[in-house]
């Protein structure tokens, strides 16, 4: 993709064009889309709890009504909590979600490849995420390596994808250094205990701008959002000047996300319930903080973790999950991409990990992690606001969903 705000933004609408449409996806049923839940599976799951699922999931869902049905489980005990496909479909990616890897302090990342129509996968091959507890990954937008983020290990590495979409052994590998953050949030509302993650580097997001030329990655320990300078024929990660941009101490950055316009970026900080709009310089390579505002109603007291944000396919609309308060709340965007609080919805479950929209901004999922069930909601577009739709969809420790087609 050509670098430029223009060529990111047509990017952006024609990659959801190409989805809504479900190009180069025959098998699917008419009227129906084909989506991937990872589920936590292993005995020793998220926050030290017992996974409940089964590995890899696969649902049809009907467009009309939003309605999962399953169609699939591809058995997997390690924890895939994680997932990213190719721009082609061909081959899925997770990142599997464990402290052990052949006998080492690792997680690991594997490739499934995709079967076109069915959607059915087949493990092409699995190696070390360089890292305890990845908890993210991402391509590349050259589409020739996988970015991930340990969360456990607190380190970002880089891998290279084959031409038969296997993994190689990486071409990089980061260790997040530096002073943590105290265990008390800054932004974090009156009474809140949400203490997690100030032990250590705690890497817990990598993902490349449009251009491919930058890197972030948030590492929730350290309070920053750190900024590469990616090299695409070596797969080498090398600091920028300067290297991050901080957040306020304790707030823990999880997840962040760009803008398609490519001039704004939107990060979410899970201690202190918290999402940030930034200016992102695409020349230099820098942030500049210009907006904050909290993830939670002004009259809320207590303890809350945010998971996940995302914007509606139009653009208009920021979403933001939080745990315990177990909601997720909206906001519209202004003109200069400034947040302003639109409303709120109850998850109908337990702590929600993450959650997903589909491709023609029609319906929002819930990955309920303790609800063990994903719960469907309907958007409203001209005000973005949720309404559940009355479905749940049973699933064991659910953590994240991508749609295939």
């Amino acid at each position: 993709m050509k670098s430029g705000v223009g060529s990111t933004r047509r990017g952006f609408l024609q990659g959801a064009a190409a989805m809504a449409a479900g190009v180069g996806l025959r098998g699917a049923e008419a009227g129906t889309r084909l989506v991937y839940a990872a589920t936590y599976s292993s005995p020793k799951g998220p926050e030290g709890s017992v996974g409940r699922g089964s590995g890899i999931v696969l649902y049809e869902m009907d467009r009309a009504s939003g309605r999962l049905r399953q169609r699939e489980v591809f058995e997997n005990g390690n924890n895939p909590s994680w997932l990213a496909l190719d721009a082609a479909r061909e081959h899925l990616y997770t990142a599997n979600e464990t402290d052990e890897y052949e006998g080492t302090a690792s997680g690991s990342v594997s490739s499934f490849a995709v079967e076109k129509g069915t959607g059915k996968i087949r493990l092409v091959n699995t190696l070390s995420s360089e890292g305890a507890g990845p908890a993210h990954i991402s391509l590349h937008p050259a589409g020739r390596y996988v970015l991930v983020a340990n969360y456990a290990g607190g380190t970002v590495a880089v891998l290279p994808i084959g031409a038969g979409g296997e993994l190689g052994k990486a071409t990089d590998v980061h260790h997040d250094v530096g002073t943590v953050g105290p265990k008390r949030a800054a932004s974090a509302p009156e009474g809140s205990m949400a203490i997690s993650g100030h032990d250590k580097p705690h890497a817990h997001m990598i993902q490349a701008d449009a251009t491919g030329r930058w890197v972030l990655s948030a590492d929730l320990g350290m309070d920053k959002i750190l900024v590469w300078k990616f090299d695409a024929e070596r797969g080498k990660l090398e600091a920028n000047e300067p290297a991050w941009a901080e957040l306020p101490p304790g707030d823990g950055p999880r997840h962040f996300l760009f803008h398609p316009n490519g001039r704004w970026v939107y990060s979410l900080q899970e201690e202190g319930s918290t999402m940030v709009l930034w200016d992102w310089d695409g020349k230099l390579g820098r942030l500049k903080a210009r907006q904050t505002a909290s993830t939670l109603p002004k009259a809320f007291k207590g303890t809350n973790f945010t998971s996940e944000l995302a914007l509606g396919p139009d653009g208009q609309f920021l979403y933001v999950a939080n745990r315990l308060h177990d909601t997720i709340a909206w906001f519209r965007i202004g003109a200069g991409g400034e947040m302003k609080w639109a409303g709120e919805e109850w998850t109908r479950g337990d702590y929600p990990r993450s959650f997903t929209i589909d491709p023609e901004g029609r319906f929002l999922y819930s990955c309920n992690q303790r609800g063990d069930a994903i719960t469907t909601f309907r958007i409203r577009k001209e005000t973005g606001a949720l309404e559940f739709t009355g479905e749940y969809t049973a699933a064991g420790t659910p953590a994240a969903l991508v749609f295939l087609s």
